[in-house]
């Protein structure tokens, strides 16, 4: 269930949130733009990664369940959808 971004949409979309902030005026660049933009790139990757952490965490609880829950059933959506957002809230926690 989780988001897969190839490596050419993480560029292009680092590419556009570095071409969203030079129009600000309000933001002040202290390093090369391509540094900025690879400092974008890397943390839009680490965020897909955690994304992905959390989803296997939820299936993980899914498939431990006594019943055996079809996956993609409605049952299996309600609490994927539960176990995913009680890992995200546990993240909050800690930030």
């Amino acid at each position: 269930m989780s988001i897969r971004l190839s490596r050419e949409k993480i560029n292009y979309l680092s590419r556009k949130i570095l071409d969203r902030l030079f129009v600000d005026d309000e933001v002040e660049f202290l390093d090369e733009s391509n540094d900025i933009r690879l400092s974008i790139l890397h943390s839009i990757e680490e965020e897909m990664k955690l994304y992905d952490l959390i989803d296997k965490k939820a299936i993980e609880k899914i498939e431990s369940q006594k019943k055996p829950i079809k996956d993609g059933s409605r049952e299996w959506e309600i609490l994927y959808r539960k176990y995913y957002n009680d890992e995200i809230n546990k993240l909050g926690k800690f930030f």
